[in-house]
């Protein structure tokens, strides 16, 4: 907020989605100490905390607003986002902190209205008389009521921008910014040179999967290493496959797919089964027919 004569301070509107953020870090913030909290209890008796777990959290919620809302008039989120609240009430533009009744409403309408809502539920679950399910009912029709006067504000909010919770508007308090906002400068180079990368990246992502990236190395693999002048024969094949054209070893229970190379059992019905397409690695013949080798090839390796 930039000075203007003695304390006062002009006012910068937030944007929505500052907004918004503010109030995600909040919920954030909340999850994270009542997680830190209930850590500590691990090695109690599970369900300690269970019988007083609405009033342990609204303690919790009366520090962090004690710290936060009552001596800064920000939240957490919102000092984060370089945002704070703003009595909307007072007729002047300038800046005008929250009142010390902003403050107790805001405390009475966030903290009290949820451990409310909690303890309620928890003390008309078990009742079965007629009176407590009257004042149940009026209760589920009251936070229903409340919902749907949320959901009408937020709508309004998306529009206009000004409160972005039922809170807010009904205390007269809205968000701005605590100094002005810059705007940033970015160049159409690294801005095209970012959309380009990520139109790229989103190409590939789409076109990968379709490509049978095996197949294209086997494939690539038998261009490089051409292997011609070997005899179709079945003597031949029985002579000169010492080794299994996948894994390189002796092969063990020798099989052939039609062409004049020799493969293991467990190396080619494995390859076949994760591709119908298969082909050899060395001369790119497709799988025929998987019959094992008939002739009896010695289990030592011919110097």
């Amino acid at each position: 907020m930039a000075s203007s004569g003695g304390n006062e301070k002009s006012v910068n509107p937030v944007l929505r989605i500052s907004q918004l953020d503010a109030l995600e870090l909040n919920k954030a913030l909340e999850q994270l100490v009542w997680s830190q909290f209930t850590s500590c209890f691990h090695g109690f008796k599970p369900g300690v905390l269970s019988r007083i777990e609405p009033e342990v959290k609204a303690f919790l919620w009366l520090i962090l607003w004690r710290f936060t809302i009552y001596s800064k008039s920000a939240t957490v989120g919102q000092s984060i986002l370089n945002i704070q609240y703003k009595n909307n009430l007072s007729q002047t533009e300038k800046y005008q902190p929250l009142s010390k009744q902003q403050k107790l409403w805001y405390l009475i309408f966030t903290v009290g209205g949820r451990w409310l809502e909690e303890r309620c539920y928890d003390l008309f679950s078990n009742h079965q008389m007629q009176s407590f399910c009257k004042i149940k009912n009026c209760i589920n029709f009251g936070a229903g009521l409340l919902k749907l006067c949320g959901l009408l504000n937020f709508l309004v909010f998306l529009q206009k921008g000004t409160f972005a919770t039922l809170t807010e508007r009904v205390l007269g308090i809205r968000s701005v910014f605590c100094k002005p906002q810059s705007a940033r400068v970015l160049g159409f180079e690294y801005m095209n040179r970012e959309l380009l990368w990520h139109g790229f990246a989103e190409f590939l992502i789409y076109l990968l999967p379709l490509i049978n990236v095996r197949k294209l190395k086997l494939k690539v693999f038998s261009w490089c290493l051409p292997i011609a002048g070997l005899s179709d024969s079945a003597n031949t094949l029985a002579e000169n496959c010492k080794e299994c054209s996948l894994c390189g070893e002796w092969p063990t229970m020798p099989h052939t797919i039609g062409c004049s190379h020799v493969f293991c059992y467990y190396c080619i019905k494995s390859n076949y089964l994760c591709d119908m397409y298969f082909t050899c690695p060395k001369c790119g013949s497709e799988v025929h027919n998987l019959q094992p080798l008939r002739y009896k090839i010695e289990m030592t390796e011919l110097h």
